[in-house]
């Protein structure tokens, strides 16, 4: 069996080692147009603000590991062309520019996404960055220790771990979004503007509700950014806008979203049975609304990938589909959430109703007892759970995938309010806070009902 697996970050790198492991006999070809594979873009943040010392620890595959699995890695190698009637491929060395044809009987895709560059005035001065991988957090790093104000287009995770770190190193920080609050497709309200008081207190220049429309300079570096609303003046430019899905070598041939997300099965399957695709290329299946949804996260690439090998040759796991579960932190406040936010869940034209909790985590007779503050979002017909947000000083955030299990087999908040939670003085309360939110949305009243008789 003939598998070519192209492009090599999380869903890759997962789809090859489990594919090696499962089928010893399998021809293997990687072809990966970067030097470097399985680089973890979520710790830029952390690498830019200097956390992290050892860049190579946000690496944790190399492609001498997967040849040792008996991969051929092809590095440096770009793919030109598909086709998926014949199964073959066309690729390009990037070194010596040398083209040559190749054949599969089993094609995984895993190619990636890539930021949203928008066609705007002044695009190619420079100073003007991306985000996304081991290339662009080094640049960042030469580039930031030049310049004392750089600005951060994107109030998204990455734009706003970017600004803190920036702001930690000393730099007069400026975070534009066209949206009216920051982190908006992750949290409501509540949950951002504590957050945003934060990030001023901090020093941080907030330019919330303000479109970019060009960027201005001297002597062709950047030293302007022109917004709706009017100009900051700047070193640099990190745009944080988005991604979109590197899907063009398929176009045309397997169902995609609008956005080109690659459609997939329940076995990681496009349209077309022998391709597979997985990680931030394709859609995935989103329990909240139960559609397809693009959500580019390296959890949903990692599961993604290793259940294409699994399901290479005959259907054996399926998919469970994604609650989108994330976590952040930003200075003192640890900050997860998972499903569907109030604000996106009135967006789907869902009837729901949402219930929001600020309790100490644990006794008050404990020495010290931090605040917590949760929101859960359920439908208000079924009372089926859809989503929930969190938000302490303290590092509570693992309950929020306590939720997320309970999101995909479909429970409801009264079945939270009694959930098995143990109580120990030195963590929480008789009533956990997860149960102590299901509690406050049990309804007011009670109907009376004839008693069961056996």
């Amino acid at each position: 069996m003939k598998v070519a697996v192209i492009g090599c970050t999380h869903a890759g790198t997962a789809a090859i080692v489990n594919t090696a492991q499962l089928y010893p006999d399998a021809e293997i070809t990687v072809y990966e147009r970067n030097d470097n594979i399985s680089f973890l873009s979520c710790g830029i943040a952390l690498y830019v603000g200097g956390v992290i010392k050892d860049p190579q620890g946000l690496f944790y595959s190399s492609p001498d590991k997967l040849r040792e699995l008996g991969a051929n890695v092809k590095m440096r190698h770009e793919v030109t062309a598909i086709d998926t009637n014949s199964k073959t491929l066309r690729a390009r060395n990037l070194d010596n520019g040398q083209e040559f044809d190749d054949s599969y009987d089993k094609l995984i895709m895993t190619t990636g996404s890539w930021p949203i560059v928008p066609k705007l005035t002044g695009m190619d001065l420079d100073g003007i960055l991306l985000s996304k991988n081991y290339s662009h957090s080094n640049t960042i790093i030469e580039k930031a220790q030049q310049v004392d104000r750089i600005t951060v287009v994107g109030a998204g995770y990455i734009g706003v771990e970017l600004v803190e770190a920036f702001q930690m190193n000393g730099k007069q920080v400026t975070l534009i979004d066209a949206e009216d609050r920051i982190l908006s497709k992750y949290l409501d309200e509540e949950f951002t503007t504590p957050i945003q008081k934060s990030l001023e207190d901090h020093g941080i220049k907030l330019a919330l509700g303000e479109k970019v429309s060009s960027f201005a300079g001297e002597g062709g570096k950047v030293t302007k950014v022109i917004t709706s609303k009017g100009e900051h003046e700047t070193d640099m430019v990190i745009l944080c806008i988005g991604f979109r899905p590197n899907t063009e070598l398929l176009k045309g041939q397997v169902d995609m979203l609008p956005n080109g997300a690659i459609i997939v099965n329940d076995y990681m399957q496009t349209s077309i049975p022998d391709v597979f695709a997985a990680g931030d290329s394709c859609a995935i299946h989103y329990n909240p609304t139960g559609k397809n949804a693009y959500i580019p996260l390296a959890t949903n690439a990692v599961r993604m990938g290793t259940l294409v090998a699994r399901n290479l040759v005959s259907n054996l796991i399926p998919y469970m589909g994604t609650q989108g579960t994330s976590g952040i932190k930003i200075y003192e406040d640890n900050i997860a959430g998972t499903g569907l936010t109030e604000d996106a869940a009135k967006a789907e034209g869902m009837d729901i109703e949402s219930v929001i909790i600020t309790d100490n985590y644990r006794p008050e007779f404990m020495p010290t007892f931090e605040q917590v503050q949760v929101k859960v979002v359920f439908d208000r017909e079924t009372r089926r759970l859809l989503g929930a947000q969190i938000m302490s000083k303290m590092d509570l955030t693992q309950s929020i995938n306590t939720v997320s299990v309970c999101i995909q087999n479909k429970m409801t908040i009264d079945q939270l309010a009694f959930i098995d939670f143990f109580f120990q003085p030195h963590y929480n309360k008789p009533w956990n806070f997860l149960n102590t939110a299901g509690l406050q949305a049990l309804p007011k009243t009670v109907t009376q009902k004839e008693p069961v008789t056996v």
